[in-house]
C-alpha cells in the first residue's frame, strides 16, 4: 500500500464493515432459525395464505440476504488479506495505486479505475 492511502481510516472503515457484515449475517441467522422452527411446527398450506407472505417466500429472502452478506464478508476478509500482505490499495493489473477516494466507496476494490473499466467492472 503506498503512503498516500489514509491507513487508519480506511482499515477502520474495512474493521467497520466485516463488523456490520458479521452483525447482519447473525441476525440473518437467527431469521432463519425461527422460519426453520415455523415451517417444523405449521404443516399448514401458507401458500396460499391471502393474510401475507409465505413462510417460502421469506425463506427465500432470507437466503439471498445472507448469501450476499456471505459474499460481502469474503470481498472483506480478501481486503484485509491484502492489507497484511503489503498491497491493499495497490492495482492489481497495472500496479498503480487506487485512488483513495475509490476505495473510500468500494474499499475492496482490487483494480483502479482506469483497469476496472476496460475488465468491465
Amino acid at each position: 500500500m503506498t503512503s498516500s492511502v489514509p491507513r487508519p481510516e480506511l482499515r477502520a472503515l474495512l474493521d467497520d464493515l466485516a463488523d456490520a457484515a458479521r452483525a447482519r449475517l447473525e441476525g440473518i441467522d437467527a431469521a432463519m432459525a425461527r422460519l426453520r422452527q415455523d415451517r417444523a411446527v405449521d404443516v399448514a398450506d401458507d401458500e396460499h395464505d391471502p393474510e401475507g407472505a409465505t413462510l417460502s417466500g421469506e425463506w427465500a429472502h432470507a437466503a439471498g440476504v445472507a448469501d450476499a452478506a456471505r459474499r460481502e464478508l469474503g470481498e472483506i476478509d480478501d481486503a484485509l488479506r491484502r492489507w497484511e500482505a503489503g498491497t491493499y490499495g495497490i492495482c492489481a493489473d497495472c500496479g498503480r495505486s487506487i485512488p483513495v477516494e475509490r476505495l473510500r466507496v468500494r474499499p475492496f476494490a482490487t483494480r483502479c479505475v482506469a483497469c476496472a473499466e476496460r475488465a468491465g467492472g
